[in-house]
């Protein structure tokens, strides 16, 4: 299988050397699972896209710092992307902005949360555990770092896994399109990064319960297996 990673935003520099860029996190993690897979990146915020929607067998949308409903004209395109691969039935899986975006793109609403930034480990539940589940524990532990939500889903997605904080953490659309609230991408040094960086803007409270939450391990190898069951069914 070939998997095409729609970039979406770019790693701090100085973090880069330990953490890589976003697409380097989930070759890493999708790569480690089954090393069979190739993996083709697409920079959409710089315009970069594949010449024809069938060069590679599925895609992902990786996070970002924009939001989905910023006035950018790369958003605006990627947007169309993803109704194009609806309309395609292509495999599609968005994680956190790419949750957001396939939402927003397919008739849905994103906006800010009342409730404010979810950051650090937070656990989402499984209400009901679809085919490319492993059928084990409806919990799960990921890390998560948004303030945006899905406020609405599209037309027809189904809710699967959600949670106090977020209700709409995992979402499917037909049989083509998957997408987590969460970053099973991220590992907790990277998420403890981002949440010293982001410290005054998070507030003190979440700060401090992010950081202590990350004495939990996520369960990204599982979510990683998930994705791929999802993608190869």
């Amino acid at each position: 299988m070939k998997l095409g990673i729609l970039k979406t935003d770019a790693v701090r520099t100085e973090w880069v050397p330990e953490f890589g860029e976003y697409p380097d996190m989930f070759i890493a993690l999708l790569g480690r699972l089954d090393p069979s897979l190739e993996f083709v990146v697409y920079d959409v915020e710089q315009g970069e896209y594949p010449r024809d929607i069938d060069e590679v067998d599925a895609y992902l949308i990786t996070g970002s710092k924009s939001s989905v409903y910023d006035d950018k004209p790369w958003i605006a395109t990627l947007m169309e992307f993803v109704r194009e691969l609806d309309r395609r039935r292509k495999k599609l899986v968005g994680i956190c902005f790419g949750h957001q975006l396939v939402a927003h793109a397919l008739g849905g609403e994103t906006g800010k949360s009342p409730k404010g930034w979810g950051v650090g480990l937070h656990r989402h539940r499984f209400t009901r555990r679809p085919h490319w589940h492993d059928q084990g524990e409806a919990e799960f532990a990921i890390l998560v770092s948004h303030q945006d939500q899905v406020v609405s889903n599209a037309p027809g997605a189904e809710v699967l896994a959600s949670s106090d904080f977020c209700e709409n953490a995992v979402v499917q659309i037909g049989e083509h399109i998957l997408t987590f609230q969460g970053h099973p991408e991220f590992v907790p040094g990277y998420s403890r990064e981002i949440m010293e960086f982001r410290r005054e803007i998070i507030g003190e409270p979440t700060y401090v319960a992010g950081m202590d939450s990350l004495a939990e391990a996520p369960e990204s190898e599982r979510i990683g297996r998930w994705i791929l069951a999802f993608l190869k069914a």
